[in-house]
């Protein structure tokens, strides 16, 4: 049976990049790291043009039977084909097969605000950051890495960012075990999370 970490946050908190630091201190096969974004609706039946005005700052954004599904095998020791999403077209452009491991460590901004995944986490942690960082740090990824133009970002903020941040994502720091400060240095709480791991798995 594995053990489950969630690690959430706001867009551009850093939960990412602290989720990586703690899979760095993990040998091949003995944590895998799992992004919600890959569970995003597959939307290719919809025109591009649809696609581009759905909120996915909306707990109804993912696909949420199927992220269970893959969890359950997983805790079970069962391999599972993980969807690919692809940011530009807001499809899946494929498949990718993941293999079980004794720790399972799951990061998104809405891992905590959906109500059948928060049950099977075991630990539950939340980067919290400000906000003035946060839509800086988007704002670089978004047109660096995603091809967005800088005004598309910023309306995107304003529209559904911001909103779905302060209705779904802040509340559930309540949920959490561990608050993160991810304006910070997380090296002490990395080292404890691991620490944690290590014990349970």
């Amino acid at each position: 049976m594995s053990v489950f970490i969630g690690i959430t946050g706001g867009s551009g908190s850093g939960k990412t990049t602290f989720a990586r630091s703690l899979a760095d201190r993990f040998g091949p096969g003995e944590l895998l790291v799992i992004s919600l974004d890959s569970y995003y609706q597959d939307r290719a039946h919809e025109s591009l043009e649809v696609r581009a005005q759905i909120n996915y700052d909306h707990p109804n954004a993912f696909d949420e039977p199927l992220l269970l599904e893959h969890l359950e095998a997983l805790r079970a020791g069962r391999d599972v084909d993980q969807p690919i999403y692809d940011y530009t077209t807001h499809c899946r452009s494929g498949t990718r097969r993941v293999e079980a491991a004794p720790a399972i460590l799951l990061e998104g901004i809405l891992v905590l605000a959906l109500d059948s995944i928060r049950p099977a986490l075991d630990m539950k942690v939340f980067v919290d950051t400000p906000a003035d960082l946060r839509i800086l740090r988007r704002l670089s990824r978004d047109v660096a890495e995603r091809g967005r133009s800088v005004p598309s970002v910023v309306k995107q903020y304003h529209d559904t960012v911001r909103p779905m941040h302060e209705r779904y994502i802040e509340p559930t720091r309540l949920y959490a075990d561990l608050i993160v400060p991810g304006e910070r240095d997380t090296s002490t709480a990395v080292a404890t999370l691991e620490a944690w791991i290590r014990a349970r798995a």
